[in-house]
């Protein structure tokens, strides 16, 4: 092995322990209360301007986290869509929603914390547009928004980003509560998703102010 790729091997594995401490911590700790020098410490750097030397700022840590786990469940949710694309189900596009965290999640072995991790990030205004920033170039994310929308043709569209935005949250804070517990059955956990999130969409509209 070169020098060049000794450091390089060198390089990836220092940055994915800061990953992976950042990740623990802000799970634990909330995004806010953990700083740069805590989490170069706990990922065994000696060095504490680490984390500003391999990632820059702590948003930009925040963002390689979020970044980290964005690209292998759109994979999950690109191979879901292409299986149901041409379905006119709820049921399918409810899964292509679920299913990429919950599978995704299964793969990280035990424990996890990314779950964690995104419900600290969805309850915070501004690191909830930092992600949405970031899932911008996810375009699955909206093929799938898209073609659940189509299943729900009666639904208004304010009715439905709320409802959309609602089956999120549902989704994030339930696999941050099963992942809290600790060892979940991610496999369970997504049916019950499935099953909760096709009843939210279908729920009776109760009209307001006259609408």
């Amino acid at each position: 092995m070169t020098l060049r790729r000794t450091r390089d091997v060198q390089v990836a594995a220092t940055r994915a322990s800061i990953l992976d401490a950042a990740e623990r911590l802000f799970a634990e700790h909330g995004v806010a209360a953990v700083s740069s020098r805590q989490i170069s410490e706990a990922a065994g750097q000696g060095n504490n301007a680490a984390v500003g030397y391999h990632f820059g700022s702590k948003t930009d840590l925040v963002r390689a986290v979020i970044r980290r786990h964005a690209l292998p469940m759109e994979d999950v949710r690109r191979a879901l869509f292409e299986q149901h694309r041409d379905s006119a189900d709820l049921r399918d596009f409810v899964t292509c929603v679920v299913c990429p965290y919950t599978e995704h999640l299964g793969t990280l072995g035990a424990p996890t914390w990314y779950a964690r991790f995104a419900a600290q990030v969805i309850t915070d205004p501004g690191l909830r547009q930092l992600a949405a920033e970031e899932l911008r170039d996810a375009p699955m994310l909206a093929a799938v928004s898209a073609a659940l929308q189509r299943c729900l043709p009666a639904l208004p569209d304010e009715v439905y980003r709320e409802r959309e935005d609602m089956a999120h949250t549902l989704i994030v804070h339930f696999c941050a509560q099963r992942e809290r517990a600790g060892t979940p059955d991610w496999t369970a956990t997504a049916t019950s998703l499935v099953d909760a999130v096709e009843g939210l969409f279908q729920a009776q509209r109760t009209l307001r102010h006259g609408g």
